[in-house]
């Protein structure tokens, strides 16, 4: 299906976009903190920042630089409930030559954009490169199968819809047969490919072509080029 094609795409596309954001974020908080000089602040007022459902407070932060400027900043990351309490006193880091831009010394005000998109980037990217790894093994394993497998005729049992997948709120068909081995006598269920169609009238057989490795008959590849195509 399309979609699903568009999908694995874009999510690996903005998984990649944001994880260049993050080490483009690091690289620069790390060499800011290799510029950046220390000073005592005192937090002076708590902005609140209102949104639809959640309040945060954003601390002022007044400080002398090294250079005798009083120096007074708004901090770019805020919390609920307030992180600091008006008076307290707090590290501050900034840089000689712009110390305007300066920011707490904390975990969140320095690395806080770096691991929100850090995390987020890889979540986009593990979808994305999932769904591209998928697709890569499966392709690869239909090819081995078609040069190396074994073809048998399974048993046609019918055709289910694969609730586990659901893309544009539809759940792709497959068609379901099953082979009982000859010497071993083991009954062996296969499942075809998604479809994004129904299929039921337009298979006719009782038997179905499976393509099978013998080493391992978890590995098969049931055989639907009978179906009609799915116009695009």
């Amino acid at each position: 299906m399309k979609t699903l094609n568009i999908i694995k795409y874009v999510f690996a596309f903005i998984g990649a976009c944001m994880l260049a954001g993050a080490f483009a974020s690091y690289s620069s908080t790390a060499s800011f903190l290799e510029r950046s000089e220390t000073a005592q602040g005192t937090v002076v007022e708590l902005i609140r920042s209102r949104s639809s459902d959640s309040n945060s407070y954003y601390p002022v932060v007044q400080f002398t630089a090294r250079n005798g400027r009083e120096i007074e900043f708004q901090s770019s990351t805020g919390s609920y409930p307030a992180p600091y309490d008006r008076g307290e006193q707090v590290t501050v880091l900034y840089e000689s030559t712009n110390p305007e831009d300066a920011v707490i010394d904390s975990f969140f005000s320095l690395w806080g954009v770096v691991l929100i998109v850090g995390i987020l980037g890889s979540a986009f990217g593990l979808v994305g490169g999932g769904m591209m790894s998928y697709g890569l093994l499966k392709g690869r394993s239909k090819a081995y199968l078609q040069k190396n497998g074994v073809q048998i005729h399974a048993s046609l049992q019918g055709v289910e819809q694969n609730t586990s997948l659901t893309v544009n709120g539809r759940n792709p068909f497959r068609i379901v047969c099953q082979w009982q081995h000859p010497q071993t006598r083991e009954l062996h269920v296969f499942r075809s490919d998604n479809l994004w169609f129904d299929p039921t009238d337009h298979v006719n057989q009782e038997k179905v072509p499976v393509l099978v490795d013998e080493g391992n008959l978890k590995r098969y590849w049931v055989d639907t080029s009978f179906l009609p195509k799915l116009a695009g």
